[in-house]
């Protein structure tokens, strides 16, 4: 199996940068544009089934991709669940929930933003994703679309390595990485790749999955 990962178009919240997590936020002009670029750049890439995140910015990038409105919605793909810091940037979190702040980047696999979601339950979901995929398409090209954080641990676990480690793979907004599986392991053929975007475009995009302070 190949899969083919999106992550899915810039929205106004990304550029604010706001914990999004499974808030319904649209693309915005540019992610729209972006998604473009990703549809001329496939265009000649057979798919044999498309998956999206239910979320609109992640089903909005897959239909301007592929041209139709058949790409397969799964919650599973949905983003980590950021619970009450959904909206806010890290500064106003750090500013209003500075303990559960404190505990959760001290152990995000285990700890949750209050009302939200942990890393380890991310990681079930996406587990059970890839799982149900490799089953049901053996020897086909699938295109994913979803969600920086979401595309960071499908990589951890398509690679066998600890989903701590999901803040060491970036992923841009609108860019293209793919893993393809064999019977001895998966092979990461290539990761966060924007060539396909104009050469204006900032190349990167935040994610609060990804933060880390520079040492």
């Amino acid at each position: 199996m190949n899969l083919l990962l999106i992550r899915h178009g810039q929205t106004n919240w990304n550029l604010e940068q706001r914990f999004q997590g499974q808030s319904d936020i649209p693309l915005n002009e540019t992610g729209r544009n972006q998604a473009h670029a990703l549809a001329d750049r496939l265009s000649a890439e057979p798919f044999e089934a498309v998956y999206s995140s239910d979320l609109q910015r992640a089903t909005e990038t897959a239909n301007i991709i592929t041209q139709i409105s058949g790409c397969k919605p799964d919650l599973r793909l949905r983003e980590v669940n950021f619970g009450d810091w959904e909206g806010l940037t890290y500064d106003e979190i750090k500013a209003k929930h500075p303990d559960t702040l404190a505990d959760w980047e001290a152990d995000i696999f285990k700890n949750a933003p209050p009302h939200g979601e942990t890393l380890e339950g991310l990681s079930v979901r996406v587990q059970s994703m890839l799982d149900e995929l490799r089953e049901k398409h053996e020897d086909q090209n699938i295109l994913i679309v979803a969600h920086g954080g979401v595309l960071q641990t499908l990589i951890c676990l398509a690679l066998k390595l600890p989903s701590t480690m999901y803040w060491q793979f970036h992923l841009s907004t609108a860019s293209l990485s793919e893993v393809a599986f064999y019977p001895a392991g998966a092979i990461l053929n290539s990761l966060n790749d924007t060539s396909h975007l104009p050469k204006s475009a900032p190349k990167k995009a935040w994610n609060p999955l990804s933060r880390r302070e520079k040492s």
